[in-house]
């Protein structure tokens, strides 16, 4: 039998390091404690992880090393380290890795809610990247600025690190509105200096959402223009591209010329071949994006480890039907001039992804809708006695357009190749929740709670997809590179003291679609700035901090 050590021997490329934290009340190892008490006498450091296979997130092999972290930073990664800790952590024949970052993440959702993001720390990120999907909580105009926007965030005491981009749609939801329309050139003006501002201070990259109403109504100039202030300082135009199924190619094609137009980096959002039609597309897919890298552009993409994307019930309409906003498209789905137009095309996305029970539904906000949560739009409607699409229908008028969901439409094998692509990098594209308290709600997509431990023990243990080394690498230094975050996602002296420790024999996912609030298992530490605030299963501490791209 393999043990944890020839586990980690066999399959890590990279190089690892312990972190230390400051002693907190509650924390399992307290004063009361007669050798930790001691150890409080004689420390030198905060915190040191002993023992550990160190994976330091560049790819290079895991060592045996102990990490030191005092105030925040690690501060020697050795063999042995003879200074003893305030905190120490027995990581013999575990992991230690940067902790993760989440490029692409809703996490902030839920952060006034409930700082604790739970299933995210839980599974040993550290930092999140939000303002994805062309959706961020600041315009960048007067009066609602990035800076404000860190003040309101900083205020909130996460567990996790924050950072955002600026979401495009935002943007022009705030300048133009929910209308289908072409900006004038004062609003084009307007909305570029919104961009800048943001960017200048602190903002990691500008995303967009373009499946998505208003941002769906952005033109390729008005993207070119509005990402121009990403080129100096080499930020990446993040895009939920305009279409994933049918016309992929066609959307590479547009995002590479975006940012090919605005000097700029890439990064595609969550690459997928959505439909069975569409799974054939791989070669092609990255065949656009390897021929742009070769003639000199920045360009890459991140995926999540699930065969389901989530999104809006309303995603399953054509945009022109959304044009106005809410109001206006609920009224169209009565009109008799664009009813049946409607529902012809929304039969077409339906059958691409496979029919009515490949869509489940995650969300809604009336309560009498509220058995459907979880559900098969299928045999949910079957049960109702009901028409399917009158049934999605009658949903999204009750719910005032406020339904979610989850499409089953995408291929095991893909994944596979977009996991262990040289291209790629790992995200959740999920929001924030816990298992308790407020953001226990509706039916969520498990990759809220599951990505990151789902990657290291599916795909790197059981499916061998990639290796461990390469797994963490695509879920910290990479990441953190990409979006500027210079002291995240490597273990060095002097960089932030964000550690996750796990058990890579026994890491593993345990949320699924059927139940979503379940915390994964195997993850045994993480720590946040130096401060341990997941050990052994309870949380700690907050120490997360908001993070601005330099």
């Amino acid at each position: 039998m393999t043990s944890r050590r020839d586990f980690l021997r066999t399959t890590g490329l990279l190089s690892i390091v312990p972190a230390v934290a400051p002693m907190l009340p509650g924390d399992a190892m307290s004063m009361s404690d007669p050798a930790t008490a001691r150890r409080r006498v004689q420390a030198t450091v905060d915190l040191v992880v002993r023992g550990g296979t160190v994976f330091d997130g560049t790819g290079a092999n895991g060592r045996e090393m102990d990490v030191a972290i005092h105030q925040g930073r690690v501060v020697q990664i050795a063999a042995r380290i003879t200074d003893r800790g305030t905190e120490e952590i027995d990581a013999r024949g575990l992991a230690v890795a940067p902790g993760f970052i989440d490029i692409h993440s809703h996490g902030d959702s839920s952060l006034r809610e409930d700082p604790r993001a739970e299933s995210a720390i839980r599974q040993g990120v550290t930092t999140i990247v939000v303002g994805a999907d062309g959706s961020s909580r600041f315009t960048g105009d007067a009066g609602d600025s990035y800076a404000e926007w860190a003040t309101r965030t900083a205020g909130y005491k996460a567990s996790v690190n924050v950072a955002s981009m600026i979401g495009l749609g935002t943007v022009r939801g705030k300048v133009i509105g929910e209308v289908d329309r072409k900006a004038t050139a004062a609003e084009l003006t307007r909305m570029t200096a919104m961009v800048a501002r943001a960017v200048e201070q602190g903002a990691c990259g500008a995303s967009t959402g373009l499946e998505y109403t208003p941002g769906a109504f952005a033109s390729r100039d008005e993207l070119i223009a509005l990402c121009k202030p990403l080129a100096a300082p080499r930020l990446p135009y993040a895009t939920h591209m305009r279409n994933e199924d049918d016309e992929l190619l066609e959307a590479i094609d547009e995002s590479i010329a975006v940012a090919r137009g605005a000097g700029c980096p890439l990064q595609i959002s969550h690459l997928k071949m959505q439909g069975t039609r569409n799974w054939p597309k791989f070669e092609s897919s990255i065949a656009r994006i390897g021929a742009a890298r070769a003639a000199g552009m920045d360009a890459w993409f991140d995926v999540y480890p699930y065969v389901a994307y989530a999104t809006g019930l309303t995603n399953l309409f054509p945009v022109w039907a959304r044009d106005g906003g809410t109001p206006a498209f609920l009224a169209r789905l009565d009109s008799a001039a664009t009813a049946q137009r409607i529902r012809t095309e929304a039969l077409g996305k339906v059958e691409l992804i496979g029919g009515w029970d490949n869509v489940q539904i995650s969300r809604v906000s009336a309560a009498e809708d509220r058995d459907a949560e979880g559900k098969r739009l299928g045999a949910w409607a079957k049960a109702r006695g009901v028409d399917p699409y009158e049934g999605a229908v009658g949903l999204l008028k009750r719910n005032r357009a406020d339904v979610g969901m989850l499409g089953f439409a995408m291929s095991e094998e893909n994944l596979d190749r977009l996991l262990a692509h040289e291209f790629g990098m790992v995200c959740s594209d999920g929001g924030a929740f816990a298992i308790d308290g407020p953001t226990r709600r509706g039916s969520p997509h498990p990759r809220g709670a599951g990505t990151f431990p789902r990657v290291l023990g599916r795909y790197v243990r059981e499916r061998k997809a990639l290796s461990l080394a390469s797994a963490i690498n695509r879920m910290t230094a990479r990441p953190a590179s990409r979006v500027h975050l210079k002291d995240r996602g490597v273990l060095a002296p002097r960089m932030a003291g964000d550690v996750v420790v796990f058990d890579p024999a026994t890491v593993a996912d345990t949320a699924t679609f059927a139940n979503p609030f379940q915390y994964p298992v195997g993850i045994r530490a993480v720590v946040v700035n130096g401060r341990v605030t997941i050990r052994d299963g309870q949380h700690l501490a907050a120490a997360g901090q908001v993070l601005r791209a330099t």
